[in-house]
């Protein structure tokens, strides 16, 4: 699969609140999502943030609010965010079709709940999806773990964080190549 930065957007799941640090490796996690969400400003990827019950569960934590806080987001009830049963989900799911993005770059908490069904729908809805291993967790390793599995077997791509940066520059003479490298060292 050819990932085109102009047919890509990265959509962060529910990483909000004291639950984002209490998944499995949520530092490395946040830090890796952070990096990633770096990148895709510089390659003017677009990027969406979705918020489970956000007055409940709280908001995006502050480490990723920084560098998003000019993305839309979508606050969202359904674990599937473009379920498109409930006023939230149709308007994520019209929000994202109208940006006419035929892959999405998925990154969030937890794996094996809103992630995996929001994958699932967004492949029902026919969109490429590229699951970013080090950037999702669950509180528990092994529910993301079977997560992983399944959304494999559903279709979604499950990648890293530097393969889908490399995958994304092609080549060293990318004109942000050098930028995107720094990021990642």
């Amino acid at each position: 699969m050819h990932l085109d930065e102009e047919k890509v957007g990265l959509l962060i799941v529910d990483v909000q609140g004291a639950l984002a640090r209490k998944v499995d490796d949520s530092q490395t996690m946040i830090c890796k999502t952070v990096k990633l969400i770096q990148c895709c400003k510089l390659l003017n990827i677009p990027i969406v943030v979705l918020e489970q019950n956000p007055d409940g569960l709280g908001r995006t934590v502050p480490e990723i609010e920084t560098h998003v806080a000019s993305a839309p987001h979508f606050k969202k009830f359904t674990f599937n965010a473009v379920a498109g049963t409930d006023q939230w989900s149709s308007e994520i799911l019209a929000n994202i079709g109208e940006m006419e993005l035929s892959r999405w770059l998925v990154v969030g908490i937890e794996a094996h709940v809103c992630v995996y069904q929001t994958v699932t729908g967004l492949l029902e809805n026919n969109h490429t999806v590229e699951v970013i291993r080090d950037c999702i967790s669950s509180r528990e390793s092994s529910n993301a773990v079977l997560a992983i599995q399944n959304m494999r077997e559903q279709g979604a791509r499950i990648s890293s964080f530097e393969m889908t940066l490399f995958g994304l520059l092609k080549s060293c003479q990318h004109p942000k190549f050098r930028e995107v490298l720094a990021l990642i060292k």
